[in-house]
C-alpha cells in the first residue's frame, strides 16, 4: 500500500466473466490511483480463494460465501481510507447488492466483454474443460452470470489495450468525483 495521502476510501468492484480482464485492468488502475495519491489494495478473487476461501467450492452457496469474505475485507479497508480494488467474478446480483449495501462507498465496474472473447483469452483452459464436460459449475457455461443491473461504469475490454481501458476508467472515476482531478504535489 502507498501512504501518500489519507482520505475517504471507496471500493472499486470489478465484475465480469472469467477472462474478461478484471485482474489485468485492476492492476493497471491501481497504478493510476496510486499516482493520484490514493492508498490502494488489490483484492484478487483467485488469490483470496487460495487463502481465505480455500475451504469453499464453486457452487452458488460457496461463491456467495467467498464474496461475503471479500466484502468483509473491502469494508474494513474503506473504513480506514483505503481504496480496495476488488477483482472478483461475483456472478450473482444478490452478492453484488450485498457488497454495495455493506460497503457503502462502492463503485461497480462491469466488464461487458463477450463470452467468445473471454474464451479466446482463457490461459487456464477452464472454458475448454467446461465445454468438454470436465469442469462443472463454470460461470458463463453451466453456471449463470447475472449481468449487473446498474453499474456505475461499464467497459468492454475486447479491443482496447489494458492501459487504454484503465485510462478511461480513471477519467470516469474523476468525472464522477471519486478520484481527485490532479496528482498530489
Amino acid at each position: 500500500m502507498s501512504t501518500a495521502r489519507p482520505g475517504p476510501g471507496f471500493c472499486l468492484w470489478f465484475t465480469g466473466l472469467p477472462s474478461s480482464g478484471k485482474t489485468t485492468l485492476a492492476r493497471e488502475v491501481e497504478i493510476l490511483l496510486r499516482e493520484r495519491g490514493l492508498d490502494t489494495e488489490l483484492l484478487d478473487g483467485d488469490e483470496i480463494r487460495r487463502g481465505l476461501s480455500a475451504d469453499l467450492g464453486f457452487d452458488r452457496a460457496s461463491r456467495e460465501a467467498h464474496a461475503a469474505r471479500v466484502v468483509f475485507l473491502a469494508k474494513a479497508l474503506v473504513r480506514h481510507g483505503v481504496v480496495p480494488i476488488v477483482a472478483l467474478i461475483s456472478p450473482y446480483e444478490r452478492s453484488r447488492a450485498k457488497a454495495r449495501q455493506e460497503i457503502g462507498r462502492f463503485v461497480e465496474v462491469y466488464l461487458s466483454t463477450p463470452l467468445a472473447v473471454c474464451e479466446s483469452r482463457d490461459a487456464k483452459g477452464l472454458y475448454r474443460r467446461a465445454r468438454a464436460g470436465e469442469l462443472k459449475e463454470m460461470t458463463g457455461i453451466d453456471d449463470p452470470y447475472e449481468v449487473p443491473e446498474s453499474p456505475e461504469i461499464v467497459l468492454d475490454t475486447t479491443s482496447p489495450a489494458p492501459a487504454e481501458s484503465a485510462a478511461q476508467l480513471l477519467r470516469d472515476l474523476t468525472r464522477q468525483g471519486w478520484v481527485p482531478n490532479d496528482r498530489p504535489r
